[in-house]
């Protein structure tokens, strides 16, 4: 067996990440530097459980509010209406369940749509499976946008609740959150967001859309894996199904230990304003990526309106993009389940119209401030190299 010094291990792995580019900001994200600061510094010095009495845990207590009212002021609601989670998929499970499931003398209808995150597909097949709850899935135009009318025609007497994301992962498209949030007032049906992919890309103030429910992660936004939040409108007045039983914490809604290393993480990525200050530059990235997949005869399969810049997604006629995510050094995605036994196109790119053999020769950029035009060149070189 050959063994290896730990340097010249760290040293393989130094050149192998270097030679890679990351275009896959829509899944996850690295840390900010001042995230990173954060975390390290909180791992260390913020070991104690915030529920505790004595002076330690009443400072974590302390900084934990502080991060609560972070997020409270960046959506326009109180301090008192964010839960902490684990992440959106545990963010829509609690809003979601967590809701019809105490309110079934309200309606056992729901509104969704084709192409929301699997997770809330996931959580409406149960729903509908196991406790009988009827739901109504809208299809997008072309474009990735669902129209908010085909929404409000959707809803009935015994709708209970409409889930739309603000921004789809895959095309990047914006909703009209706006106008089914007002049509959702109106009617009195409870209205859940999941804003993984648009919080601090948008602006969100949960008033002005009438947003009663809002999903968030910090893992999108430069944050730390494992730790998300879910704003819920009067949420001591709205009863709520616990997801996660435990000793009371988080108004009783979800339990368990706080994270404190992780939610002072998230908070420091909520402060840095780096995101919202580059907005312009990812803007123009996409525009040259557009440009340059028309160039080498792609077609642009994101919308040209209503989108946020840092997705863009396109296919290639008679490209192998499930072979060029595997193994280029080109790090994006598919938007598909790709395994040697099984290729799966992607479900929202067939909901807007492409067919079978276009959703496997689709790829899927997320970019953000630090990817230059230099990288855009060469992935779109590669790309048009690996094109028989």
């Amino acid at each position: 067996m050959i063994k290896y010094k730990k340097k010249e291990i760290l040293i393989s792995i130094f050149f192998f990440i270097l030679n890679m580019i990351y275009f896959d900001f829509a899944a996850s994200t690295s840390l900010l530097p001042s995230v990173k600061d954060e975390l390290f510094r909180a791992f260390v010095e913020e070991y104690s459980n915030s529920s505790s009495s004595h002076k330690l845990g009443r400072s974590s207590a302390s900084k934990i509010e502080n991060v609560r009212e972070a997020i409270a002021q960046s959506i326009g609601s109180y301090k008192n209406e964010i839960v902490f989670t684990s992440g959106a998929s545990e963010s829509n499970n609690l809003a979601i369940k967590g809701y019809v499931l105490a309110n079934k003398n309200k309606g056992k209808h729901i509104i969704t749509s084709t192409i929301e995150h699997k997770c809330i597909l996931s959580i409406c097949h149960f729903l509908e499976k196991d406790h009988g709850y009827e739901i109504t899935y809208i299809s997008p135009q072309k474009n990735g946008i669902i129209e908010a009318k085909d929404v409000i025609a959707a809803m009935r007497k015994d709708t209970i609740l409409v889930s739309i994301m603000h921004v789809n992962n895959e095309l990047g498209s914006i909703q009209p959150i706006e106008v089914i949030g007002k049509e959702c007032f109106k009617r009195n049906i409870k209205f859940h967001v999941d804003a993984a992919q648009s919080y601090k890309k948008l602006p969100i103030n949960v008033d002005e859309l009438n947003i009663d429910m809002l999903s968030i992660s910090a893992h999108k936004i430069y944050g730390p894996k494992g730790i998300g939040a879910l704003y819920i409108r009067d949420l001591r007045e709205t009863r709520f199904q616990p997801v996660i039983h435990g000793a009371g914490q988080e108004y009783g809604l979800r339990g368990g230990t706080l994270p404190t290393p992780l939610i002072l993480g998230f908070g420091a990525a909520i402060e840095d304003q780096t995101i919202e200050n580059t907005f312009s530059e990812v803007n123009e990235i996409n525009s040259l990526l557009r440009n340059k997949v028309i160039e080498i005869g792609g077609t642009i399969n994101s919308s040209s309106i209503n989108y946020i810049p840092h997705i863009l997604n396109f296919r290639i006629p008679n490209f192998n993009a499930s072979l060029f995510v595997t193994n280029s050094d080109f790090l994006c995605s598919q938007g598909s389940a790709c395994s040697s036994m099984n290729i799966e196109a992607s479900y929202v790119l067939q909901e807007i119209g492409l067919s079978f053999q276009e959703a496997l020769s689709s790829i899927r950029i997320s970019v953000n401030h630090e990817i230059n035009k230099e990288n855009i060149f060469n992935i779109i070189h590669y790309i048009k190299e690996s094109i028989p």
